[in-house]
């Protein structure tokens, strides 16, 4: 199925698809990456709802003092996943330029691949750091990221090259 049959499937249909991706990985011990390239996304999805950041609203991370749930009415899909978005201002402005919003290395764990290894970020454990965000799978990969941030940026950015997946972070 092509992205762009993938976008006009209901959202009832994207959750299942995600759900049988997350079934896949655990019976044939494929790489998280794997789940998230077969539904044509380069970022981490929540597999029980199929959205980017757990349903998050992106754009409330660097406005607000925490982030916000996002709400399935003001949905926007972009780069092969759903995104939600608390209101329809933050929706509009996360059209402009996404990539201003959008978690650095596809919401995958910053810390984990530093360390060489895939694994999703929670959006919950998170810090915005030169006006980017970036999530981590546990408290303690974010204090040992903020311990030295440039090293483990570089080191997370050397192993998603090699990845070889398409978007930057």
């Amino acid at each position: 199925m092509g992205k762009e049959r993938l976008t006009l499937l209901p959202r009832v249909a994207r959750q299942a698809a995600a759900a049988c991706a997350v079934l896949l990985v655990f019976l044939l011990g494929l790489p998280a990456w794997a789940t998230t390239s077969s539904l044509d996304s380069t970022y981490a999805i929540d597999p029980l709802s199929g959205t980017a950041l757990e349903g998050y609203d992106p754009v409330s991370y660097f406005i607000e003092p925490t982030p916000l749930a996002g709400r399935p009415e003001f949905e926007y899909y972009w780069a092969g996943v759903p995104w939600y978005f608390a209101t329809a201002a933050n929706r509009d402005v996360f059209i402009r330029s996404p990539e201003a919003y959008v978690p650095v290395f596809g919401g995958y764990a910053t810390m984990s691949l530093a360390r060489g290894y895939l694994s999703n970020g929670n959006p919950r454990i998170y810090t915005v750091l030169a006006g980017r965000l970036f999530l981590f799978y546990s408290s303690g990969n974010k204090e040992a990221f903020l311990l030295s941030p440039r090293s483990a940026y570089q080191k997370a950015q050397e192993n998603w090259s090699t990845l070889g997946i398409d978007i930057g972070p």
